[in-house]
């Protein structure tokens, strides 16, 4: 695909837009410091006695504070490494309603599956040999999207990406990595005995905004759903890059992995079979897929996402090379504090060391605007949907298309709910929102040429805080279709 010239207007509203992204992220921090003052506050309100109880309440504070400094440490880490493709200097009078009355939040459940899946992107996307640069923005009918590459050598050179079908390399660059690790325990221990806000070990102080960001453009008020998509792709990362998601992978990818080697049980070297991976996530069943010995391509619409999967995958020097405190934005349904503030370490993998196969990539953009192209027609061995079909403004255009990209006798493995992202939409945009059965998904992939191999329902969570006293839990649909040759060919002459 060429690469999309933009208009003076669509520029802005990308800068716009993609200032908005940044702004959430560095506005972690006071945003998570507005919550812990607040708790401050409630508890001064109880009564002495009370508060004499509840004494360990401001020894719990400073250590919030702690978790939500090394937190706002590793975003500011992926910050540092992200250059954005747009001189940000520009636009500055752009009103930020211009671009909030074009964004699209997407949240599933606990936080819509419980992470955005979809503050839209819709430009380039330029990386460094272990980095990601993409823009983001609101969708458009004529969006083209960018791959997000990793480099083999460990040169600095930005590669502007012109379509999604240049590979991803099977080494990634390493990065210079600075330690900010603050001694864990014993930071932690540190910030439990001051009693001033401001003493905190490994301090907010410390945690300085890259100086591209620090113009006073980015300085926006960041609404509260802005920043709990940010908080959203903290407990994702839990899911898809730490141990403790383990379970979690083996309930929702496991099966697919499975699934996808009982089906190409000769997969060739010289010819490995290709699965494209919509609504990747922040990437980790797409690599799986790829160490399975496919070319596999994800595809994803969430800057949120790709920023942090970028960082990720291409940054990664070592395993759980960084470590974060995802589950101290909710003080409700903790067994204990620990529980709470306890600590996950990530990648619990090292991405390149894994065993990519050639041909790795991940694809920023809008899965209807990209594969859409008649280039991806009967292109792909295999597509791979997990928590992907309910974020559909309209399921039944989803199944024509993955139908049109694979090839005659190709594989769609599925696994999911049908939690519908737009179901309980309300505002002047009046988004569409079609929401099926179960049932009526199944007769309209039957329509466009598939076949049901197998199905069955699977028990599962989604970035489930596996010591919380609630658990939210799906009943997945899980199947094997096969686009039936003959049937296909029939349905187009319709």
């Amino acid at each position: 695909m060429a690469e999309r010239r933009y208009t003076e207007q669509e520029e802005a509203l990308e800068i716009s837009s993609l200032r908005r992204i940044i702004a959430a992220y560095a506005n972690y921090h006071d945003a998570a410091e507005r919550d812990v003052k607040r708790y401050e506050r409630s508890f001064k309100r109880l009564p002495p006695a009370h508060k004499e109880l509840l004494f360990n309440l401001g020894l719990k504070y400073q250590r919030l504070r702690w978790c939500i400094s090394m937190n706002a440490s590793f975003i500011m880490d992926m910050l540092e490494a992200f250059e954005p493709p747009f001189d940000m200097s520009q636009h500055v009078d752009m009103d930020d309603h211009d671009c909030a009355e074009n964004m699209h939040g997407h949240c599933h459940a606990d936080c819509a599956h419980s992470v955005d899946r979809g503050d839209c992107l819709r430009s380039s996307i330029s990386v460094s040999n272990s980095e990601l640069h993409e823009p983001d923005g609101c969708p458009r009918k004529d969006d083209k999207t960018h791959e997000l590459s990793r480099e083999t050598d460990n040169k600095d050179e930005v590669v502007d990406m012109e379509s999604c079908s240049r590979p991803v390399g099977d080494k990634l660059g390493p990065s210079q990595v600075e330690d900010k690790s603050c001694n864990g325990d014993k930071a932690m221990d540190a910030a439990a005995n001051c009693q001033d806000t401001d003493c905190v070990a490994c301090s907010a102080d410390e945690n300085v905004i890259p100086q591209q960001f620090m113009a006073p453009s980015l300085q926006l008020n960041v609404p509260p759903i802005d920043v709990d998509k940010v908080r959203c792709i903290i407990r994702n990362i839990v899911r898809d890059w730490a141990q403790e998601g383990q379970k979690e992978r083996d309930e929702c990818y496991k099966p697919i992995l499975e699934e996808l080697n009982r089906l190409f049980p000769n997969r060739s070297k010289e010819r490995p079979p290709s699965c494209l991976v919509p609504g990747a996530g922040l990437g980790r069943l797409a690599l799986e897929i790829s160490t399975l010995g496919f070319v596999s391509q994800g595809n994803e619409f969430s800057y949120y996402m790709m920023i942090c999967s970028s960082f990720i995958l291409n940054h990664t020097q070592e395993t759980n090379e960084w470590t974060i405190y995802p589950w101290i934005h909710s003080n409700c349904n903790s067994l204990s504090d620990n529980d709470q503030l306890r600590p996950v370490s990530f990648p619990d993998i090292h991405p390149s060391s894994s065993g990519i196969t050639e041909g790795f990539s991940m694809c920023a953009g809008d899965f209807v605007e990209v594969y859409n192209e008649e280039s991806q027609e009967s292109s792909w061995d295999a597509v791979v949907t997990c928590f992907f079909l309910d974020t559909a403004h309209n399921i039944v255009e989803y199944i024509e298309i993955i139908s049109k990209v694979l090839k005659d006798g190709g594989v769609w493995i599925n696994l999911g709910p049908l939690l519908y992202h737009f179901a309980d939409s309300y505002g002047p945009d009046d988004d569409m929102s079609i929401e099926l059965s179960l049932e009526d998904v199944k007769r309209v992939a039957y329509h466009y040429g598939f076949v049901m191999e197998v199905e069955k329902m699977i028990d599962t969570t989604y970035t489930a805080n596996m010591k919380s006293m609630m658990q939210n839990r799906y009943r997945a649909a899980f199947w094997t279709m096969r686009k039936n040759a003959s049937r296909s060919k029939a349905q187009k002459h319709q």
